[in-house]
């Protein structure tokens, strides 16, 4: 019975989906270690910043569910979900963010005192950006801002501090989520048009939606470029980033404006393994060819 309430909540708040972020994470704290101090990052650390990371998406997604429940239950694509679904009560659903949200505190004050400071800021986006598709179509951005602190965590994890290369990489990766969450919101146009939610495909239709998806991703390519101008990483983080831009490029070209039946594809498998392709280079140069 435990266990499979167990899966229920894992799949509440898609816990595969981790892998979006907790590579990015990852390699914000390798990079912040290498930069500032030439050594990579201990166990310890890693081991906090991964719990860290998942108190802080669990409790994300758990709001996310609850705040949106009504609307989930009204949309065919997710009546399913747990909540709408009746398989998890709100109430439930609510203890859960709040262990969720002590761990990411725990986790935090495990790492260092600026990590303590920013977690308000961190909370506030957490709550919020599940709020915006009611009143803007820049939804996606607020997104974008929200997932992206995993990779910016991770440097200030390491550091204790922001530098200019870890904003850099914070944009880079904020303008990758809001890509691809534009194209993912294009299966809920009609939807989100109906219930008078925002978004760029509800706002401007699924063809500009799809055109403005690929600017916010050649953003994500500059900031990669631009990463590897500002700190020592060599051609190997290099060979990530073409291979990165490779699955950019294929997850633009197998979702079309009259055929969307490949949006899980481009949403799920490619950009998973985008962010553990550029993790893996990062790591295999700053292990093995770090100066």
């Amino acid at each position: 019975m435990v266990w499979k309430k167990t899966k229920i909540f894992l799949e509440m708040i898609k816990i595969e989906h981790t892998l979006f972020a907790l590579p990015f994470a990852f390699m914000g704290a390798l990079l912040g270690s290498v930069v500032n101090f030439g050594h990579l990052p201990s166990w310890s650390q890693i081991g906090w910043i991964l719990l860290a990371m998942v108190g802080a998406r669990s409790a994300a997604m758990g709001l996310n569910r609850i705040i949106d429940k009504v609307f989930d239950a009204k949309n065919p694509r997710t009546a399913m979900r747990a909540i709408p679904a009746g398989l998890i009560s709100s109430k439930e659903a609510i203890i859960f963010v709040i262990v969720s949200f002590l761990l990411l505190f725990w986790a935090a004050a495990k790492l260092n005192p600026l990590c303590v400071k920013l977690l308000p800021i961190a909370v506030f986006f957490l709550v919020f950006y599940s709020y915006t598709k009611r009143f803007t179509w820049a939804c996606h951005l607020f997104l974008g801002l929200t997932i992206a602190l995993a990779p910016l965590g991770g440097w200030v994890a390491v550091t204790g501090s922001i530098s200019a290369p870890a904003v850099v990489f914070y944009v880079a990766i904020v303008f990758w989520l809001a890509g691809f969450d534009v194209i993912y919101a294009c299966q809920d146009t009609e939807f989100d048009r109906k219930e008078g939610l925002h978004s760029i495909p509800s706002r401007f239709g699924i063809p500009k939606a799809l055109r403005l998806a690929r600017w916010f991703h050649l953003i994500t390519a500059a900031g990669f470029i631009a990463l590897y101008l500002m700190t020592s990483l060599s051609w190997v983080y290099l060979v990530g980033v073409i291979i990165s831009y490779a699955l950019l490029m294929y997850e633009h070209y197998i979702v079309k404006p009259n055929d969307l039946t490949r949006v899980n594809t481009a949403f799920f498998t490619m950009n998973s393994a985008l962010s553990m392709a550029l993790f893996v280079f990062t790591l295999v140069d700053l292990v093995v060819f770090g100066r």
